[in-house]
């Protein structure tokens, strides 16, 4: 099983330097076969990760550039393996929902290949080379084949991630200057001992990694990039924004801020916990008021990232951590970053479909559609109600454990956050009565139902919600070593 990290993240390149010089009409196909290429290789790490066992495995090390403590280090755990299988199937998805130009098929291989790259690597340069290497492919992306305001949106994606970026780069100059080593398990072995950093200068490094990872995630104040950039992007480049891209934030808490600044979040626990109940519940609210059905998605991505952050911060913060309530509420933020990365990809996807036929994408600009449609609207509302967390669709696992744990944890909060669901409700079931009842628009009388080519697409990624959803242990048994261990970091 040697060298299949390296391969996973080469693979991609590989397939970008040969979209780069073979005729337009092949990138597609070439870019299609390279992501399907490396999902196999994904598969192969899962099939040879010890489930049972914790830590690092599959880990490759070679030296680098010794002289600044930078190594190539790359490893797998059972969140980075569950985000690993999350890129291999997103990414097939958002290739098979429109076509691309060359160009564009091989900006999305390169940014496979930095995902691929930051969630495998161990050493602080390596993984800020990945994280910072996936931001030129989506500011492109969006620059010169997102929508209308594109200029605009691609600017405010660009400038929030990179002052967040050098923030974070920074304060790991900072740590490194002080600890000597931009090793991940070295500095968590450090941090448990005693605080990596004394005094104003650890408040410091922590707040230049925290607003890093905000942005990226986003975290309400810190999100304002987001709706802009997911509207404009098109709806191949939207899908992995939502479903890949927005999880590095999430990544980057659980195995840099909680493991080396512990001591800090808990004391910032309740203000924390306040910004994490402000995306579910603000970021709702918003949605519900959007006309725009990719603003609406866009929002309530933020609602259902927000829970992810919800339940880490209430582990963080809790003077009193029950084993059990932890393990819970870890279990349910990894579960709910697979599983919105894959309802949020789909509702972008079904988005597309409807702009694609109708030509506009707004609220208003249909009507009746179940009498014209009925494949489209029923496999869109199966996305939406997987969205809003119904039991026996994926959404539901995930919310369900970060809601049993964090209320043990932080009740207040987390009663305050439950209002989110509601509104997610309200603005699904406005969304669905506007769209697909009442009377026919004429505007929407000739539309097309769902072609073979889309259900293809569709109903193998609506039979995973259901998988998920009723037999969630194959994904649990993934990470359930990695949860024991943090739950022993908590303890």
């Amino acid at each position: 099983m040697a060298g299949l990290i390296t391969a996973l993240i080469l693979l991609p390149l590989l397939g970008a330097l040969l979209i780069s010089a073979s005729p337009p009409k092949f990138a597609r196909p070439v870019a299609l076969g390279f992501t399907l290429l490396s999902g196999v290789v994904a598969f192969l790490l899962w099939r040879g990760f010890e489930s049972g066992a914790g830590g690092l495995q599959l880990v490759e090390r070679h030296e680098w550039i010794p002289s600044v403590g930078a190594e190539y280090l790359v490893g797998v755990d059972g969140l980075s393996l569950l985000l690993v299988i999350l890129t291999s199937l997103v990414f097939p998805f958002a290739l098979l929902a429109q076509r691309m130009s060359r160009g564009a098929c091989a900006l999305m291989l390169v940014m496979q290949a930095a995902l691929y790259g930051t969630f495998t690597a161990q050493n602080f340069i390596l993984w800020f080379l990945f994280y910072e290497m996936s931001l030129v492919p989506g500011f492109l992306l969006i620059k010169i084949w997102g929508g209308e305001n594109r200029d605009r949106a691609a600017t405010k994606f660009f400038l929030y991630t990179f002052l967040g970026s050098v923030a974070m780069l920074l304060a790991f100059l900072g740590i490194y200057f002080a600890k000597g080593t931009f090793d991940f398990a070295k500095l968590a072995e450090l941090a448990r001992t005693g605080p990596l950093l004394s005094g104003r200068f650890g408040w410091i490094a922590f707040a230049g990694i925290f607003l890093g990872l905000a942005v990226k995630v986003p975290l309400f104040p810190f999100h304002t990039w987001l709706p802009d950039a997911y509207e404009t992007a098109p709806t191949g480049v939207s899908m992995v924004l939502t479903g890949v891209l927005s999880k590095m934030g999430v990544y980057g808490f659980v195995r840099l801020l909680l493991p080396l600044f512990p001591r800090e979040i808990q004391m910032l626990g309740p203000w924390l916990l306040g910004l994490a109940v402000c995306s579910i519940v603000l970021a709702s609210l918003a949605a519900w008021a959007q006309s725009d059905l990719k603003r609406m998605v866009a929002y309530l991505s933020i609602n259902h990232l927000g829970y992810c952050m919800l339940g880490l911060f209430a582990v963080s913060a809790a003077s009193t951590r029950p084993a059990v309530e932890v393990q819970a509420a870890l279990s349910g933020v990894f579960l709910q970053i697979f599983n919105h990365g894959i309802t949020a990809a789909a509702l972008f996807y079904f988005v597309g479909l409807l702009e694609e036929r109708r030509g506009a994408r707004g609220l208003h600009d249909f009507g009746g559609l179940m009498q014209r449609t009925p494949l489209l609207c029923g496999w869109m509302s199966v996305a939406m109600f997987s969205s809003l967390g119904l039991p026996g669709l994926n959404g539901f696992i995930g919310e369900f454990l970060i809601f049993k744990g964090a209320f043990s944890l932080a009740a207040i909060a987390t009663s305050v956050a439950v209002l989110g669901l509601l509104f997610t409700a309200v603005t699904f079931l406005r969304a669905i009565q506007m769209l697909f009842s009442g009377p026919l628009r004429g505007s929407c009388s000739a539309l097309p139902d769902l072609r073979r080519s889309e259900k293809l697409v569709i109903v193998p990624v609506t039979l995973l919600m259901f998988a998920v959803g009723l037999a969630p242990q194959f994904l649990l048994n993934t990470f359930n070593a990695t949860v024991i261990q943090m739950v022993g970091l908590f303890a």
